[in-house]
């Protein structure tokens, strides 16, 4: 007797939304979050019989007849047209990182940017305004001050993490409020039941990027909040080497954000959804490790008689510890840190002299990376200016990788020692 098919298998074109996967697969059906991350959304029976997912380097697709145009059209079947429109590796990618994320349908772009200016281009109308807390992506809130003010829609940020400013910004106008979490370089941790609860008393829409604790640490979507986004450069693609966004949310919030994508064309290749694609399928064992690698290399910081001050939500010293303690799964890999009485060149013998991780910006990959915010992002910025973002010139951000965390420490310890 044939076992059973516990995954999706209905033909040769996975779904574009992750209703359409084996009701068996997901959240309250018995598989964590490894097995989804390889299982999900693909079929059982592939292609050549291969196990994994054949790269189609295809932009069109071509019809046996009229009859298959009209069948397409008149939605009795779910295929491919053109390449702008999608690709099966993108159909399977993305009905995987929905699974993860617990939501109906997840829409793929070509970066992380691409994605929030998609779904902020789709639901926002001149005389509308959106508000932000003030230490999201600073590209982020410099599309919405600087470009999306130039067809009418209002802009707002309030201190990230003052729920009371963020409802008292809330007015008439206001069709979304938007937050990361956990923060970058800060790592401040929103309530995410709380930031929904705002949005659903108040009419408006709620979006947290994500990008830091993954859904592997925690999935936003569950507490209420009806967008998540994700940068796949970082810990889902996490191998350094493609460039991807994703947003995920319910199907009749997401079809408007896909259909603009169509026509915007911020679209990622097959190729690079092949690579998203092979990198989600350890997601949650390189999490594992770099959940491991952010609370003993923070511990040891903390610890050090150089180090002023850690910023880490597994530390108890964070801010927003009982926060991420209450609703994460794990607390990710990036670590800030100050480098105690050192100006920025003392600061920067400190990044030059570590050994392991490579010098460089992003985060989320199987290496570490080290660098200095005031050269590498805010180099161009007044000291008032970075002041304002909280960069200080001592101020060191690392992105540990999946090495050996002994090694990691020792490293980190010898670059402190060798620049005192």
């Amino acid at each position: 007797m044939d076992s059973p098919e516990p995954f999706r298998s209905s033909g040769s074109s996975p779904p574009r939304d992750a209703s359409a996967i084996d009701s068996r697969l997901g959240a309250g059906h018995g598989f964590g979050p490894s097995t989804t991350a390889v299982h999900a959304g693909e079929s059982r029976q592939k292609l050549a019989d291969a196990i994994a997912d054949p790269i189609v380097a295809s932009s069109t697709y071509t019809f046996r007849d009229t009859r298959a145009i009209l069948d397409l059209l008149e939605g009795k079947t779910s295929r491919e047209e053109y390449g702008r429109y999608g690709n099966p590796g993108e159909r399977v990618v993305e009905a995987k990182l929905a699974a993860l994320d617990g939501g109906e349908m997840a829409v793929l772009f070509s970066s992380g940017m691409a994605a929030l200016v998609g779904v902020l281009m789709t639901w926002l109308n001149a005389g509308e305004e959106v508000v932000f807390f003030d230490e999201c992506y600073h590209r982020s809130r410099e599309f919405c001050r600087r470009h999306l003010t130039r067809f009418g829609v209002g802009f707002r940020e309030v201190k990230t993490g003052d729920y009371d400013a963020m409802e008292a910004a809330i007015g008439p106008r206001t069709k979304m409020v938007v937050s990361e979490s956990p923060t970058n370089p800060h790592l401040s941790i929103v309530d995410c039941a709380r930031f929904a609860d705002i949005g659903r008393r108040h009419g408006v829409m709620t979006l947290i990027d994500a990008t830091l604790c993954t859904p592997f640490n925690q999935r936003p979507l569950e507490s209420g909040v009806d967008f998540v986004l994700h940068s796949a450069t970082m810990y889902l693609g996490g191998h350094n080497d493609l460039i991807g966004g994703v947003v995920v949310g319910a199907r009749e919030r997401m079809q408007p954000v896909r259909d603009l994508r169509g026509v915007m064309g911020g679209i990622n290749s097959p190729h690079n959804c092949y690579l998203l694609e092979r990198g989600l399928k350890t997601l949650a064992l390189r999490m594992e490790r770099h959940n491991a690698n952010g609370l003993a290399v923070a511990r040891f910081l903390e610890s050090h008689p150089r180090v002023e001050k850690v910023w880490y939500p597994g530390l108890e010293s964070h801010p927003y510890h009982a926060v991420a303690a209450r609703s994460m799964r794990g607390y990710g890999g990036l670590v800030t840190f100050l480098v105690k009485d050192a100006d920025w060149e003392a600061t920067a013998r400190v990044v030059d002299a570590a050994r392991i991780p490579r010098i460089g910006p992003s985060l989320g990959g199987v290496e570490s990376l080290i660098e200095q915010p005031m050269v590498m992002s805010y180099w161009n910025y007044s000291p008032a200016e970075r002041a304002s973002f909280g960069i200080h010139d001592n101020m060191i951000r690392l992105a540990l990788g999946i090495e050996d965390p002994s090694d990691l420490v020792a490293d980190l310890a010898r670059a402190l020692e060798v620049t005192a």
